[in-house]
């Protein structure tokens, strides 16, 4: 397998990301070949040894920063370490592209080279749903669409059902609409005209509204919302785990929000799998980022999400 890397992407770039590629290297039986992306300036401490053990290093002009507007960065730095991963990955001289870096230019560096499956309209980033059972599920949109239409969100518990299937091995996951209340009825606009779209969705096992609540109860695997609702709950989240873990509270379930358990989360919708981290990832995190791709690309959710949306347009 040919795994991408991003090496100027996050707050304690190149050298974490060095360190978690070096260490995954090493590893008994390790057959991931991997590609570095980044300036020479910023590499050049690293190269002798990366390409010692045939790790490819490939130079790039420039970089996109954590602040930078993404749009206009992805369009005005062609040559950027996020711009050409995404090509490669395009013409398929890799299998996986992941980075911890701008996760605007990420996702739009990724429309721009990669391109969405066909019948999606907008990709999506979810998050992990930590259930009391042990067993993993799934929110999204967690930031990528802030506004979306009703019938957005079928997509989206399309994109979730697959990923769950794929990657977390659940065989009929349950979806659950994010809303204020159980009842048909309850909601904003927007959630009341979401529910008979989901309602009658195909390809996925619609359980009804579900409040927050019931997001970690083993009540549903997939919760879908807009970017905007989701971003929050992601957020909130956070901020309780770290309060928590601050005070010295110790608990196997909280634990589990560790974001550095996870690694990322894949871009669900484009062509090719691409994995986005957090900004503050280490190398501990970076290296479930590479073990989560090596997931997403031998369990071929690209595949999958692309026949569901076949059959679904057939």
């Amino acid at each position: 397998m040919r795994i991408g890397i991003d090496a100027m992407g996050g707050d304690f770039a190149p050298a974490e990301c060095i360190k978690a590629i070096l260490t995954e290297v090493n590893e008994k039986d390790c057959d991931t070949q991997f590609f570095v992306f980044g300036e020479e300036n910023a590499l050049s401490a690293y190269t002798q040894e990366l390409k010692h053990l045939d790790i490819k290093v490939v130079f790039t002009g420039e970089s996109i920063g954590m602040s930078e507007h993404a749009t206009k960065a992805v369009a005005s730095k062609k040559d950027s370490s996020i711009n050409v991963g995404m090509q490669y990955l395009a013409a398929e001289k890799i299998d996986a592209f992941i980075g911890a870096g701008n996760t605007g230019a990420m996702m739009v560096s990724s429309l721009y080279n990669v391109k969405t499956i066909p019948g999606i309209d907008r990709p999506a980033l979810s998050t992990v749903l930590p259930q009391k059972s042990g067993i993993t599920g799934v929110l999204l949109d967690v930031g990528a669409n802030a506004d979306v239409k009703p019938e957005t969100l079928g997509k989206f518990a399309v994109l979730g059902t697959e990923f769950a299937k794929a990657v977390y091995g659940i065989q009929n996951p349950r979806v659950g609409l994010l809303n204020i209340g159980e009842e048909k009825e309850k909601g904003n606009l927007f959630t009341k005209a979401a529910f008979p779209v989901l309602e009658n969705q195909d390809h996925i096992n619609f359980i009804g509204n579900v409040e927050g609540r019931d997001l970690f109860n083993d009540v549903l695997d997939v919760a879908v919302c807009d970017g905007f609702t989701g971003n929050i709950v992601v957020k909130t989240c956070e901020g309780f785990f770290y309060n928590l873990l601050k005070k010295g509270v110790e608990d196997e379930f909280l634990n589990r929000f560790n974001f550095e358990h996870y690694g990322g989360t894949p871009i669900l919708g484009v062509k090719k799998p691409v994995i986005i981290g957090h900004g503050i990832s280490r190398a501990k995190t970076i290296r479930n980022m590479i073990k989560l791709s090596k997931n997403v690309v031998d369990s071929n959710l690209i595949s999958k999400i692309e026949q569901s949306f076949s059959e679904k347009n057939s």
